[in-house]
């Protein structure tokens, strides 16, 4: 159950990378609901989607909680 979580999440930030605002709180969301290491995991998804969209740096300041 938690993988498919972490799955969605991942959809739904590729399918918002269009706009910032709704980027960072997509990013919000996943942090308060997906499991330590998947956070791990995640940073790692936005990190790759930044180097496409580099707009969406603003959102790294979410990750650092």
């Amino acid at each position: 159950m938690a993988r498919a979580m972490f799955e969605y999440t991942k959809t739904v930030l590729n399918k918002v990378s269009f706009d910032v605002t709704l980027f960072c709180k997509e990013v919000q969301k996943a942090m308060q609901r997906l499991l330590p290491y998947e956070i791990e995991e995640l940073k790692i998804y936005i990190k790759s989607l930044i180097l496409q969209n580099p707009e969406l740096n603003q959102c790294l300041i979410y990750l650092k909680a």
